[in-house]
Parts: structure tokens; sequence; C-alpha cells
């Protein structure tokens, strides 16, 4: 069996949830599985092994776990882009598409110095909204999002696109039909 699809199996779908027709790609078999855990991980950092990169950023909240993750193994820091409203100190604040409405995240203003090497890593892109704020909320402060990172790609919505519109190259581990 191939990568993809010992990840894929890795991966619980949960059909109509939350609403009738999604197809809600579940990461939680995937964390819980040590290989298949340590695997993504390795697939994730591997395009960086001797590249500068200075920083990861992750979304809120499986962004966190895969993002803590990828900075540990390349020994730099992770910057959480959470929430609104979630963060102690001065923030930055963006506002993003959902797929109905607009939601906010910010960022500790200090989380890096203007022309530091980010990568964001998340666990899926669907239409891209979220990683769309992310990249504007670091770039907003001066990070060079090198790449955006994903485990799962649901090429239909757009998202890969959408991200590679703003100048950032995405690398996805598999992807799966539909949304």
């Amino acid at each position: 069996m191939s990568f993809q699809t010992d990840l894929k199996a890795a991966i619980r779908t949960i059909p109509d949830y939350p609403k009738p027709g999604i197809m809600f790609r579940d990461i939680t078999t995937l964390l819980g599985n040590a290989c298949a855990f340590r695997r993504a991980i390795d697939e994730l950092v591997q395009p960086w092994a001797g590249t500068k990169i200075d920083k990861v950023a992750g979304m809120e909240a499986r962004g966190f776990i895969l993002g803590g993750a990828v900075a540990h193994q390349l020994s730099i820091g992770f910057i959480p882009i959470r929430k609104k409203g979630k963060l102690p100190h001065k923030t930055v604040t963006i506002g993003y598409s959902l797929e109905y409405g607009i939601d906010e995240m910010e960022m500790h203003e200090d989380a890096l110095v203007a022309g530091e090497k980010v990568i964001l890593v998340d666990d899926l892109i669907a239409t891209g909204g979220t990683a769309e704020g992310a990249v504007k909320i670091l770039e907003s402060i001066g990070a060079e999002v090198v790449a955006a990172c994903f485990v799962i790609d649901l090429p239909e919505l757009g998202g890969t696109k959408k991200i590679e519109a703003l100048g950032v190259p995405v690398h996805t581990l598999i992807a799966f039909e539909g949304h």
C-alpha cells in the first residue's frame, strides 16, 4: 500500500456532519495512530529539511497539534493563530470568510520579527477562507509565508488555488473528492 492509501485509511469519514451532504474528515483517528501521525508529520516536515524556516504558524485547533509537532521536528518556534478574544497580550486581528459568514482571528503582534520565514500548517484546506486569513495576518506584520501545508486537500472547493493566488505554494499530503 502507498503512503497516501495508508494515510487515508487512518482518517475517519463521518457522513452528513455537521450537516447533510458533508463528508467530515476526522483526523482524530490519525492523531491516535502513532505510525500514521509520525508519518504525516515526517511528510509535512520533509520539504523544509535543510532550508531556512524561522517559525511555524498553526490555526486553532488542529493546526496547533500538527504545527506544534512540525515546529518541534524543525527545532523552531510556533505561532498560534487563534479565534478573536483568546490571546492575552497585544494582538493583530483580521476578518476572514467562512462558508456562511465572516469570523475573526488574531495573533500576538510580537509573535515574529518582520522578514521571518514562516510555514503555515493545518489539518485540511477546503474553501481556503481560514488559510487566506492566516496568510494575510502573518504578512500584515511582516512574515514571509514560504508555504501553506495541510494533511488533507478537498480540491473541488478551491482553497488550494485561492492560497496559490496569494503567491503562497501549497503542500498537501492527500486529497479527498467531494466536500
